[in-house]
Formats: C-alpha cells, sequence, structure tokens
C-alpha cells in the first residue's frame, strides 16, 4: 500500500534538507535529560521572555474569551501599526493592503514563493546562507542556485554575483541583512543596485529582513526603500523576541495583493489570533525601549564572545554587525566541522552548528555561535572550549 506515494514522497525529501542545528538542539536535550549540563550556542532564539507588555496585551485579550479567527491578511488594526512603523523606522509608505500578518517568517515565505517561484526556474541564493531558502524553492519546483560568498563580497551576493551566476533560467533571488549565519549587513549601495539590477531582468527580489532592528553599527535599510515591487519578509521573533508566538508579515507589491490574499485563506487561513494582538503591543514605544535594552545587551554578548573565540585561535574572516550570530573559521583544528561540533557538545557540553547546515562553500572550515545567552553562560562556554582545545582530542 502507498508504495507509488512512498517513491515520490521520498524523492521529494531527498531534495529537501534536514536542519542540522535542530539535531544538534535534539542530542543536546537527551544530554539534559541525562544530568549534562548544556550551553546552547546553536539555535538563533533570544533567550529573553517576551517583553511584559506583549504578555499583558496577549492575557488582556485572552481574559475576554473570544479567540476566533481573523481575517486571512491579519487584524486591520496590525496591518495599519505596521505602515506606521515602516513610515517611523525607514521613511517609507506602505498601504496596510500590501501587509500580511502571516505565521511567522515562515509562512511569510511560503506565500511569498508560493508567488514567485515558477517550476525548473532558478533562484539565487547566498553560500552560505540560512537552509531553509533552498528547501522551499525545491518544495515549490523550483531550482536552488547557490552561489558561493565569501570575505571579498562580506558574504553576500553583489549585482557582480548575480550576472556571472544568473542566465535564462533565472527567475529572482533571496537575500537577507543581517544575515544568518553570518551576521554581516549588506551596504546600502549594494542592495539598491541589486534591486534595480533584477527589475531591469524582469526578475523577482525576496529581501529577508527578520534581523533588522538587531545591528550594533547603524540601522540597516529595507528594500522597499528603493523599489515598491519587491518582496519583503519580516516576523516578530527575533528583535521583538516572539519566537513561539509565531506572527510575522510580508510586504507584497500592490499587484500581487489579490493573490496574497487567496493564498492566505487556503495556507493557513489566519496567523494565531492572540499573537497578533500581542504584536501590536509589541510595536509601542514603551515595549520598543525595552527591545533596545536588549539589543545593546546582544551588543555586549557579541563583543565578548568574539574576543573569547579570537584568543582560543578560530579565525573571524567577517566582523557580524547584526543578528546574533559569529560564523567562525574553525580550521585551524579540524577538517571536519561537524565532528568538531559533536566532540565539543559530547565532550564538554557546548552545542554549536557545524557548516554544512548553510550550504556547500566550504563548510566544513565554519561552526556557528549563536550568543543568545548571558555572558556568564558565554564565559562559561569559552572556558570550556579552551579545555577541549587543550585537552588533546582533537584530530583530522
Amino acid at each position: 500500500m502507498y508504495s507509488q506515494l512512498l517513491q515520490y514522497s521520498n524523492a521529494l525529501m531527498r531534495e529537501i534538507k534536514p536542519f542540522f542545528a535542530m539535531e544538534i538542539l535534539a542530542r543536546a536535550k537527551e544530554l539534559e535529560r541525562s544530568g549534562k549540563d548544556i550551553i546552547h550556542l546553536e539555535i538563533g532564539e533570544p533567550d529573553f521572555p517576551a517583553p511584559p507588555l506583549v504578555t499583558q496585551a496577549a492575557m488582556e485579550f485572552l481574559g475576554k474569551g473570544m479567540v476566533g479567527y481573523t481575517p486571512a491578511a491579519g487584524i486591520p488594526e496590525l496591518r495599519e501599526a505596521l505602515a506606521a512603523y515602516y513610515e517611523d523606522r525607514y521613511g517609507v509608505r506602505v498601504s496596510p493592503a500590501r501587509i500580511f500578518v502571516t505565521p511567522g517568517a515562515s509562512g511569510a515565505f511560503l506565500l511569498t514563493l508560493a508567488m514567485t517561484v515558477m517550476p525548473g526556474r532558478k533562484v539565487l541564493l547566498s553560500d552560505p546562507g540560512y537552509p531553509c531558502y533552498a528547501n522551499l524553492v525545491r518544495l515549490f519546483g523550483g531550482a536552488d542556485a547557490l552561489v558561493p560568498v565569501g570575505v571579498d563580497t562580506n558574504f553576500h551576493l553583489t549585482p557582480e554575483l548575480v550576472l556571472k551566476h544568473g542566465d535564462r533560467q533565472t527567475e529572482g533571488s533571496i537575500v537577507a541583512s543581517p544575515s544568518n549565519p553570518t551576521g554581516t549587513v549588506m551596504t546600502p549601495q549594494i542592495l539598491e543596485r541589486l534591486v534595480g539590477l533584477l527589475e531591469s531582468r524582469g526578475g523577482f527580489l525576496i529581501s529577508d529582513e527578520i534581523y533588522h532592528g538587531l545591528e550594533y553599527s547603524g540601522q540597516s535599510p529595507t528594500a522597499l526603500e528603493f523599489s515598491s515591487d519587491v518582496f519583503v519578509v519580516n516576523s516578530f521573533s527575533k528583535y521583538f523576541g516572539m519566537t513561539g508566538w509565531r506572527v510575522g508579515w510580508a510586504i507584497v507589491p500592490e499587484q500581487f495583493t489579490e493573490q496574497a490574499e487567496r493564498l492566505a485563506q487556503n495556507l493557513f487561513i489566519s496567523a494565531p489570533t492572540p499573537g497578533q494582538y500581542a504584536a501590536l503591543a509589541a510595536l509601542s514605544p514603551d515595549c520598543r525601549e525595552e527591545l533596545e535594552r536588549r539589543r545593546r545587551l546582544f551588543g555586549e554578548r557579541r563583543d565578548f564572545l568574539m574576543e573569547g573565540l579570537r584568543r582560543l585561535g578560530f579565525g573571524l574572516p567577517a566582523h557580524p554587525e547584526g543578528a546574533f550570530y559569529i560564523y567562525a573559521d574553525c580550521s585551524a583544528f579540524t577538517r571536519d566541522s561537524s565532528d568538531l561540533a559533536l566532540r565539543i557538545l559530547e565532550d564538554v557540553g557546548v552545542a554549536i552548528t557545524p557548516g554544512k547546515d548553510f550550504g556547500a562553500h566550504f563548510p566544513e572550515k565554519f561552526v556557528r555561535f549563536s550568543y543568545t545567552t548571558s555572558i556568564p553562560r558565554l564565559s562559561a562556554a569559552v572556558v570550556r572550549l579552551r579545555d577541549f582545545l587543550a585537552g588533546g582530542k582533537l584530530g583530522n
């Protein structure tokens, strides 16, 4: 029974790569259940609780007892508040009709990719980059075209790389700044040129701006500053500290609003209702003060961990100006970053993510550290790493 269906499903799943960070997390949780203390530097999840105003707003909403569906595009109040947020933060006017509230950024990617990816057509992605991009492109029948990026381009796509790697089968690109896994930020000039180049070639651009707000050397521009015909994805998960609330948003070009509405109705009916009302509170000026305090703490953690890793002998090829990641070169210690990450977890209880999660461009040379824990825990992690590296357990 189901033999043909299983064949098809297995063939499809061979195109969908596993998320190795989650495998590391699962093993870390097993070790914790056995009594071992684990320092989690593998997952991009802020360790702060939801801001108090967010929790209060959700409790007040739940206290009314009416938790029903919302319009597929989201509650009007939140879409209007997001439009005001873009005008206040970026000086960009966006019609609320172009804003679609989704179940996290993942829902926003489902929405945007369903409207943009054509079967067999290529979507240019930076390598290294966020692994789910390629998986979702494949799920919709597209072909991911991984473009190797490195120190020379600050680990970002550039117009020159798009011209070099693009062809007649290229349909568009997904870019992210600040980026995962490197934390690097694309300059406004490069982003503007990318937008212009893709538009001139009839291609789409999806700008993943989920780490906006978590910058430490100035504010990142939104792609909407350079065109109203780009797709933008963002979320309340990272800067706003609301991962489990599952509220994100997509901003689509005006000519795609009807399609986005219809897709939202069918893909997820609506984003979680309590989360939408909580997100309204997250956009308030009073909540912003707390979020900015947390941003400054992330910056202090970044500086502390970078210095600790540098002393230990890790290479730091790119300066992370945003997000909460450090992409470190571990080739001084190993030729296999996956093996190193597993041994560090098993031997000293520090969970990090190997480079193979993020692409095919020298993944064996890199590991990603997420500084989403306190400085005392980061300090303990550095000590454990020092002990591991000095313990004579390294091998090639």
